[in-house]
């Protein structure tokens, strides 16, 4: 079988079956991107950059989809250069959203393709009107309806479609559910799996005095994934909890949601006007696997927050580890977490509420091993990267083979 991988950004959700497909040396993968970090073994690496930048005089709707028909464009030379070397994919796998495989059908016609599909943009009733400062209007609505164009693109043409959550899936309208999978990348729960008396030592932050961690972790301190709320509920906890420690790993940065101006940060804002103890407050920026891997298993108790958004992957690496999470009462995390069975629910705007339930929880962790369990077996079930990578290829398979539906299924 011959595979064409596309994504801005290597290997991402495509990590573990492009290794997979490369086992077998009679299978070609190709991998595009626009950059090529690590070298997965048998997986031809080609990388595409965006010829240039959005105009300034771009309508301001369009400007994420001039983003995505210049990668498309860039990805459609590759392409090009792909075929006249011989190489012509029987399926085509590619992240939808960034423009990538927008015009891939116009050069391999015959090549079946299934996208990745992460999130439908809605103005009302997901993540954009959810904070409550967000105070939209028609022209908010009319550029947040309009970054669905090269999206549709890829619905319109794509054979089939796979969609990570439930939740995410349900964003997508009903026209297209016919032709998409609910199927969640996984994760190893050979790495991420508990560890009682894990070492609380985290790159060079070392806490082994600390009786009880408070734990964060997040790609950017942004509102979408609660971070001005959790920094309220963790400074009304160390001010009630004097061993209290709580850890934050992530960048100082927003990756989803509304910019700061240059210079200015959640992270600046927060403490500004939180004042905690910085000797109990600790930022580690990015870490290692091998250290993040240890805050889950150290963690007393792991916060998570977000929006109605994409759910990130760090809740089921957590949850992996058997810890201890308390996280927002929102739609994405109700599919994973039922409170008082393999976690805990609190209200994400009330950050009172939301210390509340952290306190009790850190009040009686050494009587919750059921929970810590609970949300372990939750993952192996229905998250583990073993049991999903099988489901993953035999859709790829099916797709390329020309079976369709899948055997898969649809949604519903």
């Amino acid at each position: 079988m011959r595979v064409l991988f596309l994504h801005n950004n290597f290997p991402a959700q495509y990590r573990h079956v492009a290794r997979k497909l490369a086992e077998k040396k009679k299978n070609q993968i190709v991998f595009a991107s626009h950059r090529v970090p690590e070298k997965i073994p048998g997986v031809v690496n080609v990388t595409y950059k965006p010829h240039r930048e959005v105009k300034p005089e771009t309508h301001h709707y369009l400007r994420s989809t001039e983003t995505a028909v210049i990668n498309g464009q860039s990805l459609f030379r590759v392409c090009l250069d792909l075929k006249k070397k011989g190489f012509k994919p029987d399926i085509i796998c590619a992240h939808s959203g960034w423009g990538p495989s927008l015009y891939v059908k116009d050069v391999f016609p015959d090549a079946k393709l299934l996208s990745y599909f992460e999130w439908y943009y809605h103005a009302f009733g997901s993540d954009a009107d959810f904070l409550k400062d967000a105070e939209l209007g028609y022209d908010d609505a009319g550029r947040i309806r309009t970054k669905n164009l090269p999206l549709l693109m890829d619905l319109a043409q794509c054979d089939w479609g796979q969609v990570p959550t439930g939740f995410q899936a349900a964003q997508f309208p009903d026209i297209f559910k016919s032709k998409l999978s609910v199927l969640h990348d996984g994760v190893d729960t050979d790495f991420f799996k508990p560890k009682p008396e894990a070492q609380k030592i985290f790159g060079k932050l070392d806490l082994s005095h600390a009786d009880e961690i408070l734990t964060y972790a997040t790609r950017g301190m942004e509102p979408y994934r609660g971070f001005p709320e959790f920094m309220r509920a963790a400074a009304l906890l160390m001010k009630e909890r004097p061993n209290l420690h709580v850890v934050v790993v992530g960048q100082d940065r927003v990756a989803y949601g509304k910019k700061l101006p240059e210079g200015d940060s959640w992270r600046k804002r927060m403490i500004e006007e939180l004042k905690p103890d910085m000797s109990r407050l600790h930022f580690t920026g990015l870490l290692s696997y091998g250290d993040y891997l240890k805050v889950m298993q150290a963690s007393t108790v792991q916060a998570y927050l977000t929006v109605p958004f994409v759910l990130s992957w760090s809740l089921i690496e957590c949850l992996s580890c058997g810890a201890l999470v308390v996280a927002s009462d929102t739609d994405p995390v109700r599919e994973v977490i039922r409170d008082n069975e393999n976690g805990f629910l609190a209200d994400f705007f009330d950050h009172e509420a939301f210390a509340a339930r952290i306190a009790h929880v850190l009040d009686h962790h050494k009587d919750l091993g059921d929970i810590r369990k609970a949300a372990r077996k939750t993952v192996l079930d229905n998250y583990a990267h073993k049991k999903l990578l099988p489901r993953q290829l035999r859709l790829i398979k099916d797709i390329a083979g020309g079976t369709i539906p899948p055997l898969e299924g649809p949604i519903g």
